[in-house]
């Protein structure tokens, strides 16, 4: 049964925000000057005044999660103007810039392999399935950045387990869509497209991991992910893939993307590990986009309590 939350308002037929130039300005803010300092000539291109989302739209009604940090949340227009989306480009500015025209509509997601219910939604559906609710979250970059964002969603498991896993499915993969027409960055990134992710199923259920469909009480913005995405907070950013098309059920570990082009470098749990180096920079220090001075990374990016027991018994180096 469809619950109607929130304001029944069709995203096919939500109304595209005018590009506002002028509506931060600069973000004058001494933080933003701090970013600038702290990762370098990406993060000046912040200050670009254009939105790339054309599709954004208010949500209402949104219940709040016991699952938030009380950390202050990161400036929405650092964290949609530097990211990672290879599909429109490498530079953290790049997606911002090229994702502008990003057709999010329509669009399905399919729920297939080893269930008893397979399904097909449109983003209208999946808006629908379950109450929507702000969820402020740590997520932390590989590459060693971090942001607060409010997403907005519901955890993943509601819809999986509609589609009633059987005993076989083990893993849960993942796959973005890709265009490369819509999608300029994608053939010269040097990696595979479409971009395929995987959990392990218990991962997959924890009610952390979130079916993202806004963020800062807004749809996503097309560089972010838009229409739907996943979040897993306790895992590097890359692991929250973007603008998914299909999830499915699956015997075997699946394969993803990163950890196929650089294996040393990416494991398929890429859990947030201060103690575990990537081959190229230490682990064990962050930078919060907006403040200049680096700070310890916590295991499990701070959710240790909620997923350390998922990990019991595992060599964590080993299955990094």
């Amino acid at each position: 049964m469809l619950i109607k939350k929130p304001g029944d308002i069709a995203y096919s037929e939500v109304t595209p925000k005018q590009l506002y130039s002028n509506r931060r300005k600069f973000l004058k803010d001494v933080s933003f000057v701090a970013a600038g300092l702290a990762v370098g000539r990406e993060a000046v291109e912040l200050v670009s005044p254009q939105r790339a989302a054309l599709a954004n739209t208010k949500l209402s009604n949104l219940a709040k999660s016991p699952f938030d940090t009380t950390e202050p949340v990161t400036p929405e227009d650092t964290v949609t103007h530097y990211n990672n989306f290879y599909e429109f480009g490498t530079d953290k500015a790049d997606p911002a810039k090229n994702a502008t025209h990003f057709r999010t509509s329509p669009w399905t997601v399919t729920v297939s392999g080893e269930c008893a219910k397979p399904a097909k939604y449109a983003v209208d559906d999946i808006m629908k399935v379950a109450p929507l609710e702000e969820r402020i979250y740590r997520h932390r970059c590989v590459e060693g950045w971090s942001i607060v964002v409010p997403w907005v969603g519901y955890s993943l498991s509601v819809i999986l387990k509609q589609a009633e896993p059987t005993s076989k499915a083990q893993f849960v993969e993942f796959q973005s869509y890709y265009d490369p027409g819509q999608m300029p960055g994608g053939s010269w990134s040097g990696i595979n497209f479409p971009y395929v992710e995987g959990l392990r199923l218990d991962e997959a259920m924890h009610p952390l991991t979130l079916l993202c469909v806004g963020m800062y009480g807004e749809t996503l913005p097309n560089q972010d992910g838009a229409p739907v995405r996943i979040v897993i907070p306790w895992k590097y950013g890359f692991k929250s893939i973007k603008s998914i098309v299909k999830i499915k059920f699956v015997k075997g570990q699946p394969p993803t993307t990163w950890n196929m082009a650089a294996p040393r470098e990416y494991g398929f749990y890429s859990n947030v590990n201060p103690s575990v180096d990537h081959p190229r920079w230490s682990q064990a220090k962050e930078r919060r986009l907006g403040e200049f001075f680096r700070r310890s990374t916590l295991m499990f990016n701070g959710y240790g309590d909620q997923v350390a027991h998922l990990y019991d018994g595992m060599d964590l180096r080993k299955y990094y």
